[in-house]
């Protein structure tokens, strides 16, 4: 028996819509991490929050803007 499948929908409560941010945002990042170490590829993740605070991830090697410039 598998999960039920959760309604995606905008959060009306300031509150709660920060915490689901923060927390879904860690993970994010983790499974970016993960990601670039299990296959040995280069991953970059770019969050801006809804009060424009940027967050970014960029793999091991660290090279955020030699990724970005290559594939843009």
């Amino acid at each position: 028996m598998g999960r039920r499948k959760l309604e995606i929908k905008r959060i009306e409560s300031k509150s709660s819509r920060q915490v689901t941010f923060t927390k879904r945002r860690n993970g994010l990042m983790k499974k970016a991490n993960q990601l670039a170490i299990l296959c040995d590829v280069e991953v970059a993740v770019i969050i801006f929050s809804d009060r424009g605070k940027l967050y970014h991830f960029a793999g091991p090697n660290n090279r955020p803007l030699g990724l970005a410039t290559r594939c843009y």
